[in-house]
């Protein structure tokens, strides 16, 4: 992975295509991001296909879901939830396991944010992530995000694990 000496990772975000699909397939069968994002392991292409299908053609009104591109390939998707006057929940699921840990996630939710205040005038944006994922956690508190809560708990890479609620406001 390649970056500036500024640390900036050259990432777009863009539509998700229906010719996206053999890419998402791929992730399907990545066992270590299937367990980091709640995906079942051995999922059905039939299955998986209609899933997809419905991720590019339905555009709830409160709901986003846009590729994240990096050096012409599509390596994850990032989720603007719960759209909502100026509030926002954020998510990110980098598809590529081999890319993690490189500041991809960091950079895509940078531009989230930028569009979302753009688009939409969102200046307060909510996150959720398990405890037992660090990284994660240190993205969101790279980019100023602050522990709000911790309610809830569910399956992480196989094991159960607290829920960690995080805010941002842009206003502050």
């Amino acid at each position: 992975m390649k970056s500036t000496e500024t640390g900036y990772v050259p990432i777009q975000l863009r539509a998700l295509l229906m010719e996206d699909f053999p890419v998402v397939e791929k992730w399907s069968k990545d066992n270590a991001f299937c367990l980091a994002n709640g995906w079942e392991i051995g999922r059905n292409e039939d299955e998986l296909y209609s899933w997809w299908h419905n991720c590019v053609h339905n555009h709830p009104h409160d709901f986003l879901r846009l590729g994240i591109q990096y050096e012409s390939r599509l390596i994850g998707y990032a989720d603007l939830a719960y759209i909502n006057g100026n509030s926002a929940e954020l998510g990110i699921a980098i598809g590529e396991s081999k890319v993690w840990g490189h500041g991809v996630d960091t950079e895509a939710l940078k531009q989230l944010m930028i569009y979302a205040t753009g688009k939409f005038g969102t200046q307060l944006f909510g996150a959720e992530t398990h405890e037992a994922n660090t990284r994660s956690r240190k993205m969101l508190e790279k980019l100023g995000f602050t522990e709000i809560s911790r309610i809830g708990s569910e399956e992480y890479m196989g094991i159960e694990s607290q829920l960690i609620q995080y805010r941002f406001n842009k206003g502050e």
